[in-house]
């Protein structure tokens, strides 16, 4: 059967039927005129390319049968002969054209390609700039009709990726170079940069995966961290610093019911800071698409070889990226999906390179400052889990006690000292645990030797930590000191800030609580806010659970356990262990580890009153800090 070819401009009322193979004869006639001398017929052929917009059905089925034709003809294209028309193709986008045209034109390229190796760079190049609509379609993408021709535009997009790599096995290798060299900036609009890094991420789990997956998803990562650190500081850090973090504020809960914006979060001085702050608003779309795509991952089995590729970005860009705030999350919910196995391998890597003399110093305090935060803040480890890495921590600095015999020195000393304050941060969290279970309580006996040596880590390690681990300690029985610590609610101390050294890693909780509103919705759940922890020193039950509190179930459950808990690491997590939040509701009532002007959130629509949770630890306002 013959396609009719609709007349040219020049052509003639008469409609006139021609068969496929006419057809490309005539567009070939036509390429080869040009070597000749008369080149009108091609200029017809390349003014036909350049229709795109508003366009009558007539033209329309022009368009599509010259873009067949030209599929038919690419051995004839000449790049010297017909760079015109290469030009006029190459410019085309997908987004103006409906279903069979874009067809049409997905066709042509993926012949080009693979007709001649020198084409391969521009067609590559061509659908990648399809990744993203022209400016005027940006608006639309918010309209059903905007989304669906996203879909037909991107789907064909990558079918052609595949067709172009299945005849050219280097094509991905050449792709993988045009993506990042393309990738926008983070000052171009926010939906285009969304929409390309949705696209990198799908090439990262299609079929070509396998060759470009890696470095796609570590070029999104990096793109994180170039927004993260676009952020500063003093966009969010707007408390009073004079206050300690573990410091009680009775005053911010009336402050916080007298609050006229209700349900606007933990996080509403914080979160009203990055209101209206684009690169804040970019990067929260973005931590999103990355949560979604590593869901995906997870539902297709392959989170697995996927974290991977995390682990070695994190410990590459992400674990020195001192100013990052959120895109640690991104490993953080990888974790959260696979707890068994992402969660337990990313701590265990975090306590090797703390403990490993091989790693430079600052990698090891690095690390260590993830590990707390992570042990700290993971609703998804497994008691046992976490009491094995800590006594990992203890045995370390246990050892490294023996063999020093100096006096406090916190240079000389910045990755012990970073030890212990990971050990102090992570009970202030779970010392409950600790303390009521008999075994946990005897692998911590050690510490007591540590804390009392000539190094003296009470007096170098920040205040507020020290100050909230002793406070429980002392109301647990379980370890005392002679000599009276003053903090005098100091946040930090000269001798903490020697330790932490220029990028005061002694400040450095990487996980604290994530203050970008969409991504914060996949954290939450999975999340140790400082109002779900019971302290050793709040004993509040409500009259309703007399008979006795939840802890005392899940200290029951832990010693239950069959196998012995330091080689057990999948155990029931704190939140499995049934620990019930309204049991210490008034509690939550009247303590907070914010500072002063500390933040409000009604957590999960279950408290009447706003909980309270850990404000961001304040960097030092040195010159030397962030």
């Amino acid at each position: 059967m013959g396609l009719e070819l609709p007349k040219y401009p020049e052509m003639e009322d008469d409609v006139v039927n021609f068969t496929d193979s006419e057809i490309i004869s005539h567009v070939k006639d036509a390429l080869n005129s040009v070597q000749s001398g008369d080149s009108n017929s091609y200029n017809q052929l390349v003014g036909v390319m350049h229709h795109s917009k508003h366009l009558a059905p007539d033209e329309v089925a022009l368009l599509e049968t010259t873009l067949k034709a030209l599929a038919g003809a690419v051995s004839c294209i000449e790049i010297t002969l017909h760079d015109s028309l290469l030009s006029a193709i190459f410019s085309m986008s997908m987004w103006n054209y409906g279903p069979h045209v874009a067809d049409a034109l997905a066709e042509l390229i993926v012949s080009l390609a693979i007709s001649n190796g020198k084409y391969i760079d521009l067609c590559l190049g061509m659908l990648v700039s399809n990744f993203t609509p022209p400016p005027y379609f940006l608006d639309k993408l918010k309209l059903p009709r905007g989304l669906e021709r996203k879909g037909q535009v991107l789907s064909r997009v990558h079918a052609a990726f595949k067709k172009i790599a299945d005849y050219v096995p280097l094509a991905p290798l050449r792709l993988l170079t045009i993506v990042l060299q393309g990738m926008p900036t983070i000052y171009h609009k926010d939906r285009a940069i969304v929409i390309y890094v949705e696209n990198m991420l799908k090439l990262e789990s299609g079929e070509i995966g396998e060759v470009v997956g890696s470095t796609m998803l570590m070029a999104v990562v990096d793109r994180l961290i170039e927004l993260d650190v676009e952020i500063g500081w003093e966009t969010i850090l707007q408390d009073d610093f004079s206050k300690g973090i573990f410091e009680m504020e009775l005053e911010d809960v009336d402050d916080d019911v007298e609050s006229a914006e209700p349900d606007i979060g933990e996080f509403r001085l914080s979160r009203k800071s990055l209101a209206g702050n684009s690169i804040a608003e970019l990067l929260d779309n973005l931590l999103v698409l990355t949560f979604e795509h590593l869901e995906s991952c997870e539902r297709a089995g392959q989170l697995a070889k996927v974290f991977e590729t995390l682990l070695q970005s994190f410990q590459i860009t992400v674990m020195h990226a001192y100013k990052s705030k959120f895109t640690q999350f991104v490993i953080f919910y990888a974790c959260a999906l696979d707890p068994e196995n992402c969660g337990m391998r990313f701590a265990t890597m975090l306590a090797d390179l703390f403990v490993q003399d091989s790693h430079l110093q600052p990698t090891r305090m690095s690390a260590v400052a993830y590990l707390a935060s992570y042990l700290s803040r993971a609703k998804f480890l497994s008691a046992s889990f976490i009491s094995g890495i800590v006594k990992r921590l203890v045995d370390w600095c246990l050892e490294y006690c023996k063999t020093r015999d100096g006096d406090i020195n916190p240079n000389t000393h910045q990755v012990f000292y970073s030890g212990c304050q990971a050990i102090l941060y992570v009970l202030c969290f779970r010392m409950k645990v600790f303390i009521d279970v008999p075994r946990l309580k005897l692998m911590l006996l050690p510490l007591e030797q540590i804390l009392k040596h000539k190094l003296n880590p009470l007096k170098v390690c920040l205040p507020s930590v020290v100050e909230e681990f002793l406070r429980q300690a002392k109301a647990a029985s379980f370890f005392s000191v002679s000599k009276t610590f003053i903090f005098d609610g100091l946040l930090e101390s000269e001798l903490s800030r020697a330790f932490g050294g220029l990028e005061r890693l002694d400040t450095f909780f990487p996980f604290d609580p994530c203050l970008l509103k969409r991504s914060d919705s996949f954290i939450r759940p999975m999340f140790v806010f400082w109002s779900m922890v019971k302290p050793t020193y709040e004993v509040a039950y409500d009259d309703d659970n007399d008979a006795g509190s939840s802890d005392d179930d899940s200290i029951q459950d832990f010693v239950n356990e069959d196998e012995d808990i330091m080689n057990d690491g999948v155990g029931k997590s704190f939140d499995e262990q049934e620990i019930d939040l309204d049991e210490f509701d008034c509690a939550l009532k009247k303590m907070s580890i914010t500072p002063k002007n500390g933040f409000s959130y009604k957590f999960g629509g279950r408290f009447q009153e706003p909980t309270r949770m850990p404000s961001r630890i304040r960097p030092s306002t040195s010159p030397e800090s962030f």
